[in-house]
């Protein structure tokens, strides 16, 4: 069996900067397990501009992006396994993995660190009426096939879902030439971030309709039509509001799902709101030495807040290599600190982390979440215990954008008693 002071499971770009970060803190023996033939993730597929604003203060493609990264790895010395599948994880940290060149084989780590991403929800969670005719695609699929492979997928298009993705592919088919006709959205607000409406919809004379969905798929060997309906409050279709759309293809984009069945089969704490691990402030899961950032975490809006996220998963790995503890240590040590619990009320559905511990905390720590509707003129606020510290006005908050607010050490310090911070949204 080999031996590795950190393994990270996933070449995307949360796995790529929780590498560089571990590595130019200390880590010594680091791998990455990555099961396509090239590392990069789904960047590689995402060709449209927009990434690396926060990151590098220039806007990049996304291989571009990518490739900034692989360069750090490479030059970093940083070992990577490309077409390797992890097939599973023990809680002791054994990672047992397989490929073509070594079979079957284990590795024992130090610390893991889970970077699978996401992956997108399927026809069959939507259970939409009709046949199985070909021409129905996710919208990621469609990207890879028109961005990679060079297919079109079809001519005359419907996209269900207004997610970030399936904005783009509205754009990106008709820049290649077929017709979108609509993209239906089953919520009463959009899913995507809003500069992907206007520059993808809004710019191409898409039209979007919110509350509704698609009730009836026609075809049988190809898709050859859609029936789209308007639907009530509570997601129902209403009856005679039904609109006939012809068309061979039907790309969905109804959300991502954190690729967690490695974590889930390691017995790692998930959270149900956002189906990823619940971790703490140094994005440590319920498994001591185990960690996860990224889109296996939580989906984010924003490839540049996964880099900084994965960074700081990286440091943290590091850090508990550099001073590994036993497992009694480190539950002496747990007994004698004080753990913070993170909740939300009022319009936040999660928090990640969902606890802080006060020994472990660094200088300035970022809370990042996301609201369950659409809120306008409002206040982010957050309570440690019943006294309210932050109050911030926003003029609007929606669910398609990532928020966040930044504690520190020196504001957590002034209440040493302190059990419960809380996070809410209340009316101006």
């Amino acid at each position: 069996m080999k031996y590795y002071d950190i393994v990270i499971i996933g070449g995307g770009p949360a796995g790529l900067a929780a590498a560089v970060a571990a590595r130019k803190n200390g880590a010594e023996s680091i791998l990455i397990l990555e099961r396509d033939k090239e590392l990069g993730g789904i960047l590689n597929q995402c060709i449209h501009n927009g990434f690396g604003l926060h990151t590098f203060q220039e806007e990049l493609t996304g291989p571009e992006y990518a490739a900034r990264f692989i360069t750090q790895v490479k030059e970093l010395q940083i070992e990577y396994r490309l077409h390797t599948m992890v097939m599973d994880i023990s809680s002791d940290k054994i990672v047992t993995a397989m490929n073509r060149e070594e079979g079957m084989f284990q590795i024992q780590a130090k610390a893991v660190i889970l970077a699978m991403g996401c992956r997108e929800r399927s026809r069959g969670a939507l259970n939409i009426p009709g046949y199985r005719p070909a021409g129905i695609f996710s919208a990621g699929t469609a990207q890879r096939l028109v961005n990679i492979e060079g297919y079109l997928p079809g001519r005359k298009v419907v996209i269900l879902g207004s997610g970030d993705i399936g904005l783009i592919m509205a754009r990106r088919m008709t820049l290649e030439g077929a017709e979108v006709q609509v993209v239906a959205e089953l919520m009463p607000y959009s899913g995507g971030l809003k500069r992907n409406i206007v520059q993808c919809l809004d710019d191409f004379g898409i039209p979007l309709k919110l509350s509704h969905t698609v009730v009836d798929i026609k075809g049988k060997e190809r898709v050859e039509g859609i029936t789209l309906a308007e639907v009530d409050e509570k997601g129902k279709p209403i009856p005679g509001t039904e609109e006939e759309y012809e068309c061979d293809t039907l790309l969905l984009s109804v959300g991502l799902i954190p690729e967690n069945e490695l974590s889930r089969g390691m017995g790692v704490d998930l959270n149900p709101i956002t189906s990823g691990p619940k971790v703490n402030e140094s994005l440590e899961t319920s498994l001591e030495g185990v960690f996860a950032c990224g889109n296996v975490l939580h989906v984010h809006d924003l490839v540049d807040f996964v880099s900084e996220e994965a960074a700081a998963a990286g440091r943290n790995a590091a850090d508990y290599i550099c001073h590994h503890k036993t497992s009694d240590e480190i539950q002496d040590r747990c007994l004698q600190q004080n753990t913070i619990q993170l909740s939300t009320e009022n319009g936040i559905r999660y928090t990640v982390p969902s606890e802080i511990r006060m020994e472990y905390m660094p200088e300035e720590l970022t809370v990042r979440f996301r609201v369950g509707g659409v809120y306008k003129n409002c206040y982010i606020s957050c309570y440690f215990d019943g006294e309210r510290i932050l109050h911030r006005r926003r003029p609007v908050v929606a669910p398609g954008e990532m928020e966040q607010i930044k504690l520190t050490r020196e504001q957590l310090a002034k209440y040493p008693l302190l059990e419960k911070i809380t996070l809410k949204i209340e009316e101006a």
